[in-house]
């Protein structure tokens, strides 16, 4: 009975034995999984040191770059910092913490204006882009109270049994650098020709037409200068030029030349009210002196010779049997001169 109670006692502690040896072989197995699962560290390598952050917005010493892009988000801070910060700091959010609008606080927080907001972006870039770039040039020369002094040569352009030519004068001041008033006025009477042809003919054929001719001619002109503009000439040299139109009212003295019966008839010289428009173009050599052509009609009622003779020699000398029917008249005459501006010199006044 002894025995038996004895051999049951061994068993008991070779069993609670047997149960610590496979408790620390447990132990072991998973502690040796552990360390295998942790990667291992090369040797002679020193570990990496984290990246020093940039001071905070508003800190001691740091400074607010406003065109560099977003930096990202800080590091999370320890618990301890983070709590120790809330302390400090009682709802402010943090300096480099993203704003609730996805974009990050700072300047854009102090000044709004100071950043786009994302639908003007959107309406900027659907907006037309012009992208010519004009030069403007000043004006060459400018005419703003300013005298003009206009020599010219003017001969009639329409009329294909007289030649009515002569020189002329026009002066001409400048209200704006576009807009002059003045006066012209042009010398015919020693420069009246009747061509050899047509008095040949008359003599020949006894047929004739009524002519005139002219003593003098003015009137009073406004010009409006629309156009200037340059060109290239004679290698690199750059001529200015402007082109004007103008218009007038004025009278031209005339008489009719006694063709029909030159043995009884003899004209004088009367006044006729006369309109003027004309077109010109100016050329610039210098900024005082240029080359003038234009091309002018003078309209005006003129006083015609009767084309026929009265029966009687007594009616023949009857001055009111000379003149025969008025008719509108177009004297289309060309212009050619020079043109010199009075002062020479002058100075622009640029705006300030």
């Amino acid at each position: 009975m002894r025995y038996a109670k004895t051999r049951t006692s061994k068993r008991k502690g070779f069993s609670m034995k047997q149960a610590r040896c496979w408790l620390l072989l447990t132990a072991t197995l998973l502690l040796s999984q552990t360390a295998l699962a942790q990667p291992r560290k090369p040797t002679g390598q020193q570990p990496a040191t984290p990246p020093a952050t940039a001071p905070a917005s508003g800190t001691a010493g740091g400074e607010i770059e406003l065109d560099e892009p977003n930096p990202g988000t800080t590091p999370p801070a320890s618990p301890a910092g983070a709590n120790q910060a809330g302390a400090n700091q009682a709802g402010a959010p943090a300096a480099g913490a993203q704003a609730p609008g996805g974009g990050v606080g700072g300047i854009c927080e102090i000044d709004p204006s100071a950043c786009p907001k994302l639908t003007d972006v959107k309406a900027l870039a659907k907006r037309d882009v012009k992208a010519d770039v004009y030069a403007v040039q000043q004006i060459y020369a400018l005419r703003r109270h300013r005298i003009e002094l206009l020599p010219y040569w003017s001969f009639s352009f329409n009329d294909q049994f007289v030649t009515h030519q002569g020189p002329g004068l026009g002066i001409n001041y400048y209200l704006t650098n576009v807009l002059a008033i003045g006066v012209n006025g042009t010398f015919y009477q020693p420069f009246n020709y009747d061509s050899d042809f047509n008095f040949q003919n008359r003599r020949a054929t006894r047929l004739a037409v009524p002519l005139n001719e002219y003593q003098a001619g003015g009137t009073v002109n406004f010009t409006y200068v629309p156009l200037y503009g340059k060109f290239s000439g004679l290698g690199k040299f750059l001529f200015h030029w402007d082109g004007f139109i103008n218009g007038g009212v004025g009278a031209l003295r005339t008489r009719p030349i006694a063709v029909i019966d030159p043995d009884n008839r003899k004209f004088s010289y009367d006044w006729r009210l006369a309109m003027s428009v004309g077109i010109g173009l100016r050329v610039f050599l210098n900024r005082w002196f240029a080359v003038t052509a234009e091309l002018r009609d003078y309209i005006y009622v003129e006083q015609l010779e009767n084309t026929e003779v009265a029966a009687t020699q007594e009616a023949q000398r009857d001055p009111s049997t000379w003149f025969g029917q008025k008719q509108l008249t177009n004297d289309v005459q060309a212009q050619v001169g020079i043109s010199v501006f009075l002062p020479f010199s002058w100075e622009y006044r640029l705006p300030k």
